[in-house]
């Protein structure tokens, strides 16, 4: 029902935004696949870092002859990784549908993620500030490494934000499932439409 997904290029890889998205499940289907996919990469978020970085899919361009969906790097900011959508030149009104619906998920999903893990960042580093402060102890040791608080003290701060944002992430997993039973309609309304213009094509030759 879909093209096959092909991995971007070592030497074409573009520093952009790519999430949950949780992308364990991905990952797994796409080895599955015969894919060769990059490992994450893993980079600290900050408000400054993030400010002057584009929330969009990375704009990377498969080669003008590719027929294929190509999928990139995870992204630094999302850790999603991004797909390019391959268009072809006779495309359906459906396959058409499938594929802006699938672009518009996958930046929808890019920018919640984004900002949620700048928020995370931000919040964590706020977080241990103020616990330091607490405690009368600077933002480093002695030794001039960058202080930390314990397993059980950070405890505390994931609770208290998952609590706090436990209204957002219900809101976004019901968008989201919204959103997949909207892109499988169409997978199957295409799939369909293909096997039928296969059958007509079928007749028509048998007929000749």
């Amino acid at each position: 029902m879909h093209s096959r997904l092909r991995p971007f290029c070592r030497c074409a890889r573009v520093r952009s935004r790519t999430v949950p998205q949780p992308q364990g499940f991905r990952v797994r289907a796409l080895v599955r696949m015969g894919l060769r996919v990059p490992p994450p990469r893993r980079r600290l978020l900050t408000a400054r870092t993030f400010k002057h970085k584009s929330h969009l899919v990375s704009r990377f361009c498969p080669p003008r002859k590719s027929c294929h969906d190509w999928i990139g790097p995870p992204d630094k900011y999302s850790n999603l990784r991004p797909v390019h959508f391959y268009i072809p030149e006779n495309e359906s009104p459906s396959e058409q549908k499938l594929r802006k619906l699938r672009q518009e998920t996958q930046e929808w999903n890019q920018q919640f993620w984004a900002n949620q893990n700048l928020t995370f960042s931000k919040e964590k580093e706020e977080f241990i500030h103020s616990r330091l402060k607490t405690k009368g102890l600077g933002l480093r040791t002695e030794s001039g490494q960058k202080a930390t608080l314990n397993a059980e003290e950070m405890a505390d701060f994931y609770k208290e934000f998952l609590s706090k944002n436990f209204q957002k992430h219900m809101y976004y997993n019901r968008d989201w499932y919204k959103r997949n039973f909207a892109i499988t309609f169409f997978m199957g309304k295409v799939a369909l439409e293909r096997i039928w213009n296969k059958l007509k094509q079928k007749q028509k030759k048998s007929n000749n």
